[in-house]
């Protein structure tokens, strides 16, 4: 799994306007005026994962193995200090809008990326939008891939 976690983050970070990748601990659950990420960031998380038995190879260890069906949730959250209303000016909304360029760019890498060897390309599934009340536009973006031969 780390080898995944690993690669994956490698893929985000090729994203120049990223300050901050890494994996998901809860970095933004907790409201401070201080949060341990530079903004915009992508934090990652293999959030859910289903097996099934395929048979046994004596030659690995363990000699029972699997194939598994996962998860990936990347939060992409930005500190928006600018407005879009409609009479602001356009570069105030296009860098108040920028967190939807950044989402694009992330999906132009992962979607269709295979994470390891064995595993299957990475599809987007479902993506949703977390309110809050301090200024941080985040949003979740699901992926997922199976792992063959686990």
């Amino acid at each position: 799994m780390e080898t995944i976690l690993t690669n994956i983050q490698n893929k985000i970070a090729e994203i120049s306007s990223l300050k901050y990748v890494d994996e998901d601990t809860g970095q933004l659950d907790y409201y401070s005026p201080n949060f341990p990420v530079q903004f915009p960031c992508c934090l990652i998380d293999l959030n859910d994962g289903s097996f099934s038995d395929i048979g046994r190879d004596l030659s690995k260890k363990p000699v029972n193995r699997q194939n598994g069906a996962l998860s990936v949730r990347l939060t992409l959250a930005n500190m928006k200090l600018t407005n879009t209303s409609f009479k602001a000016p356009k570069s105030q909304k296009d860098a108040a809008w920028n967190i939807f360029g950044l989402m694009k760019e992330i999906h132009e890498k992962l979607h269709g990326f295979s994470p390891d060897v064995n595993c299957t390309k990475m599809l987007r599934k479902t993506f949703s939008r977390s309110k809050r009340d301090d200024g941080i536009q985040e949003y979740t973006i699901y992926y997922s891939f199976e792992a063959n031969n686990v």
